[in-house]
């Protein structure tokens, strides 16, 4: 079981002695499991502990708010998924203004050395750190020899291993921008490639207007305040998960139903396979539920009243189904 601190006072006095290295790890790629399992595997070789650190809020969000990345996923989510990883811990750091302010060797010795204890630190060969991003990898190195632990040195890679190539056919390294581009594009297939499992939102269900029941396909809207990046409007096919961790088929629309005129976007998840026992007292609302996308199946479109919106969702549920159930 993985532990996560929310603070480097909660980490025991006596941890260590571990491996690290820290990021931000938004979407926890293909990239960033190909580092933690490299620094896994060194932490089990040296009989010490595999910890991440990472940061929370995005630094960009405290740098430039006005212009920062929307995250591919929330801080749960990132929990989750590298907890999945087999980490011994996870800490997390609130980022602002007074932890920007450290300079490279405040941060080194305060965190990793004396609060981590860390006999190696795992770092990438772009890696920046510290006050003004004044430190870099020879910056480690150097601290690494002054304060006693060893720098390994990993590169996220892109299809090494695995083959995911750009829309030119040419390889590109893994990352979060690279994610962010293709669920920007409707890409979920893309962006499942990169991030080695479909992309995810995780919200509240909320009451909505109530259209898709009374046209039969009743669906579980997600609250404004979900997490995980909003993928371009359109039709998709993918899974609900409900807080018992059921899986459910579903066809997701994201979009602002301009058959409807409708103005803010929402994501609405209809389950394809309702339970028999009970099809019309399937109750999500007020549950916390992940979404899941799998494939686009099309994008938003304005029909010309109801009966051809319903002819097309029929026609939407029965396409779900056959991806989602392919042999």
């Amino acid at each position: 079981m993985v532990h996560i601190w929310n603070d480097l006072s909660e980490v025991p006095a006596d941890f260590g002695p571990s491996v690290v290295t820290f990021g931000n790890f938004d979407g926890v790629h293909r990239g960033h499991q190909q580092v933690l399992s490299q620094l896994i595997r060194t932490a089990r070789l040296n009989h010490a502990r595999a910890v991440a650190i990472t940061f929370d809020p995005h630094p960009a969000q405290v740098h430039r708010p006005e212009s920062a990345p929307e995250l591919i996923m929330g801080l749960e989510d990132k929990l989750v998924a590298l907890g999945e990883l087999g980490l011994d811990a996870v800490l997390v750091m609130k980022y602002s203004m007074e932890l920007a302010s450290l300079t490279p060797e405040e941060f080194v010795a305060t965190v990793l050395v004396d609060g981590l204890k860390a006999s190696h630190v795992v770092i990438g060969h772009d890696a920046r750190f510290g006050r003004g991003n004044s430190g870099d990898l020879s910056t480690m190195q150097d601290l690494g020899r002054k304060l006693g632990f060893e720098v390994l040195v990993i590169s996220e890679f892109g299809s090494e291993g695995f083959p995911i190539h750009d829309d030119d056919g040419t390889d590109r390294r893994c990352s979060s921008t690279w994610v962010r581009e293709a669920l920007r594009a409707g890409d979920v297939a893309t962006a499942a490639a990169v991030l080695g499992r479909p992309h995810r939102m995780r919200g509240e269900v909320v009451h909505g207007a109530a259209r898709g029941r009374d046209l039969g396909f009743p669906t579980a809207n997600l609250g404004s305040t979900a997490s995980g990046y909003i993928p371009a409007d359109g039709i998709y096919a993918g899974w609900l998960v409900d807080q018992e961790g059921t899986r459910w088929p579903a066809a997701i629309s994201v979009g602002s139903n301009p058959t409807f005129d409708g103005v803010s976007r929402q994501v609405e998840a209809h389950v394809i396979d309702r339970p028999e026992e009970s099809p019309d007292d399937f109750d999500l609302y007020d549950q916390t539920v992940v979404v899941e996308f799998v494939s686009r199946l099309r994008g938003m479109v304005a029909y010309r009243g109801a009966e051809a919106l319903v002819d097309q969702m029929r026609l939407d549920v029965v396409q779900t189904h056959d991806i989602l159930f392919a042999r």
